[in-house]
C-alpha cells in the first residue's frame, strides 16, 4: 500500500527532499567526497543544540538508534565503574540488558512504566549504590513520558556522576541541556530529524572518550571518534542513510531548528489529543509530562487494537500498539515526520468511522 502516513515512533514519513537524497550517486567511503559529507553531518549535528566542538565529539554509526545507545553504554563506563540504569519503560529496561551483555557492573532502578522519576529518590539510589554513571531515557516512547533530564542531570552533577542519555526519540525536537554532568547523548536519524533508518550517532564529551573502554568491535565509540576526526571511517557506512541525514539536517535548520520542530509537533499532538478526548479516548500520560513526539491513548470501548490499526491503515495511517501489559489497553500516535494539520483532521475523521454507533 503506497501513500501511508506513519504515526509510529520512527521510521517517519520522509519529505520529498530527503527521499530524493537517498538516491544519491554511488560513492566510495574511502574517497574525499564521502569524508566531506561526513564532516558536514558531524558539524550539523553539533549545531542542532549549539554544542561546542572543543568539548563535544559527534560520532556517527551505521545502525539503528539502539546501536548508538549500545555503543554509549558499552564504551563509557570503565572496567571498574558502576552503572545505575533508570527504568520506567521498555527502553530503560533495554539499557539494563545492554549492561548485562557487556558485563558492566550495574543496578537497575525499576519504576512502573510511565512513572515520573523523583529527583530525591534518585539521590537516595545514588547514596545506596554509589554508581559512577547513571543512564536514562529522555523520551520513553513506551508511554510517551518525557523524563526531566535537567533535574536528573542536576542530581548527577551534585554527586559528581556522569549521565548517559538515550535521546533516540527526542533529539531534534525536545530541549536537551548539555550540562556538566552529561557525558553523552545517543540518538538517531530517523525520528525527530526526519532522516532515513540506518544512521545513528552519539554526541560525547572528549574527556569521556579519553577514558572509554573497548568492549565491542563494531560498537567501539572511541574507535569511531578517532577515525572520523581524522576524516576516516572504521567500517563501511550506510551511505544512502548518510545522504538522507545530510539533507534532513539541512531541512531541520532551515525550518527553525529544534524549537520550531517542537512547536509543530505539539500543535499536531494537541489536535489529535483534543480530538480523541472529545471522542472518549483519554491520554495515558498527563499532557504536561508527555513529549511533543508521541502520546498514548486508551483504546475506544469495544474496539481492539488490531481492528483499529487495520481500519486506520486502510484510511492511510499507521498507528502503533502498546507494549507488554499495555498491548490490550492502549495505542500510540506519533506526530514526527512530514505531517500536517490536514493529516490530523483526516485521521480524526477516520476514527469517527470506526467508533460510530
Amino acid at each position: 500500500m503506497s501513500g501511508l502516513r506513519l504515526l509510529n515512533p520512527g521510521p517517519v514519513t520522509l519529505t520529498p527532499r530527503v527521499r530524493a537524497a537517498l538516491a544519491g550517486p554511488d560513492l566510495c567511503h574511502r574517497e574525499p567526497e564521502f569524508f566531506d559529507m561526513q564532516d558536514r553531518i558531524r558539524q550539523r549535528l553539533l549545531a542542532v543544540y549549539a554544542t561546542d566542538a572543543a568539548t563535544w565529539a559527534p560520532v556517527l554509526i551505521s545502525g539503528s538508534g539502539t546501536s548508538a545507545v549500545e555503543a554509549m553504554i558499552a564504551s563509557l563506563p570503565g572496567r571498574h565503574d558502576k552503572l545505575l540504569v533508570i527504568e520506567n519503560g521498555v527502553y530503560g529496561e533495554r539499557m539494563t540488558r545492554m549492561a548485562a551483555v557487556h558485563d558492566i557492573e550495574h543496578v537497575a532502578w525499576h519504576l512502573a512504566w510511565g512513572e515520573a522519576i523523583d529527583a530525591r529518590q534518585l539521590a537516595e539510589m545514588i547514596r545506596l549504590h554509589a554508581p559512577t554513571h547513571v543512564a536514562v531515557v529522555h523520551h520513553e516512547t513506551t508511554t510517551g513520558r518525557l523524563n526531566d533530564i535537567a533535574a536528573i542531570a542536576a542530581v548527577c552533577e551534585s554527586h559528581d556522576i556522569s549521565l548517559l542519555v538515550d535521546a533516540v526519540s527526542s533529539f531534534g525536537a525536545e530541549s536537551i541541556a548539555f550540562t556538566q554532568a552529561v557525558a553523552a547523548v545517543a540518538a538517531t536519524a530517523n525520528k525527530c530529524l526526519h532522516g532515513a533508518p540506518g544512521a545513528a550517532f552519539v554526541i560525547v564529551r572528549h574527556d569521556a572518550l579519553a577514558s572509554a573502554t573497548t568492549r565491542a568491535l563494531y560498537l567501539d565509540l572511541a574507535g569511531y571518534a578517532v577515525k572520523q576526526a581524522e576524516r576516516g571511517t572504521p567500517f563501511t557506512p550506510g551511505i544512502p542513510a548518510f545522504y538522507a541525514l545530510d539533507a534532513a539536517l539541512a531541512e531541520h535548520a532551515e525550518a527553525g531548528g529544534w524549537c520550531a520542530r517542537r512547536s509543530h509537533y505539539r500543535d499536531l499532538a494537541d489536535r489529535v489529543g483534543d480530538g480523541l478526548a472529545g471522542r472518549g479516548m483519554a491520554e495515558i500520560v498527563p499532557r504536561e509530562a508527555a513529549s511533543c513526539v508521541l502520546r498514548s491513548y486508551r483504546l475506544p470501548p469495544g474496539v481492539s487494537y488490531a481492528r483499529l490499526h487495520d481500519h486506520l491503515k486502510q484510511a492511510g495511517f499507521v498507528i502503533y500498539a502498546g507494549q507488554g501489559a499495555l498491548a490490550e489497553a492502549i495505542f500510540r500516535v506519533s506526530t514526527m515526520g512530514d505531517l500536517s494539520a490536514a493529516d490530523m483532521a483526516e485521521l480524526l475523521a477516520a476514527f469517527d468511522e470506526i467508533i460510530a454507533p
